[in-house]
């Protein structure tokens, strides 16, 4: 493996990837070929790699170079690694690079929905959940508790955003999930083709109109899809009208709702049983 050291901003070009390209203009960045992403960490990224993501390049400190591409199975691979001390990285930047290492790696195509869930009976919907921490902590709880695949509408933020697979520890990479594109992004569309394939749905929502978590009719679902909404709005009317069920967890003490991440936690706890 040969390194090739960061000496200064324009030594690199494909540092810009890196640190002065937004997820956005990555995500399009070969249009209309599929595009790019940037991970931190060690653990994403090893586990980006067993899901076969494949690698552009990597950036990491001088002094654990030789450690990481051992323990990510590249040192007979041909793909620049490019690494620096911390104070010259930082100093270019105005980046904290966390522990030592980052990636660009391309993108995969996406499965249609048909494709996704065939074989599954518990998943989740992420309807307009925008903020990237909460994708990435309800990912997690998916993992841990038996959600076997996770579609998102387009208004979601995108699982592979920086930001959303660090918080996921890299679960974004284990769980099947699918983004639906805006032709495709309205409740009638998703919803129609759950039920076509013998899916119930479960929309989230605390209104009166609803059942409660525990309810046994859930649990004796053979496929079932939880929808969870916004974290502002919530779910919209067209969502609930055309959902099979409506359900709430009660709440104590007049507090009127959960961050949408803790519910997920507890409705995919509660479901998956």
């Amino acid at each position: 493996m040969k390194y090739e050291y960061i000496k200064d901003e324009n030594s690199i070009s494909e540092l810009g990837l890196y640190f002065n390209t937004n997820e956005a203009q990555l995500l399009h960045y070969f249009e209309p070929e599929l595009g790019l992403f940037v991970v931190e960490s060690p653990m994403v990224i090893e586990r980006a790699l067993a899901a076969e993501y494949e690698p552009v390049s990597f950036v990491m400190l001088d002094t654990l170079a030789d450690k990481y591409c051992e323990q990510f199975g590249i040192l007979d691979k041909d793909i620049p690694v490019y690494v620096g001390d911390y104070d010259t990285i930082a100093d270019l930047t105005g980046v904290n690079i966390t522990r030592g290492v980052l990636a660009l790696f391309k993108r995969k195509a996406l499965l249609s929905i048909p494709e996704l869930i065939k074989d599954y009976h518990r998943i989740a919907v992420f309807d307009d959940v925008e903020n990237p921490t909460n994708v990435g902590a309800m990912f997690r709880s998916a993992a841990a508790l038996g959600i076997e695949a996770v579609i998102l509408t387009s208004s979601s933020a995108d699982p592979l955003y920086r930001r959303a697979s660090r918080v996921s520890v890299g679960t974004v990479f284990q769980i099947p999930w699918t983004k639906l594109n805006k032709k495709s992004a309205n409740a009638s569309a998703y919803i129609e083709e759950l039920h076509k394939l013998s899916f119930k749905t479960a929309a989230m929502a605390l209104t009166d109109n609803s059942i409660n978590i525990n309810d046994p009719r859930l649990k004796s679902e053979e496929r079932l899809a939880i929808i969870m909404g916004n974290e502002g709005f919530g779910l919209s009317d067209k969502v609930l009208s055309e959902s099979d069920y409506t359900v709430k967890i009660p709440m104590k003490h007049n507090v009127d709702s959960l961050n949408v991440a803790a519910a997920s936690s507890i409705v995919f706890w509660e479901l998956t049983k």
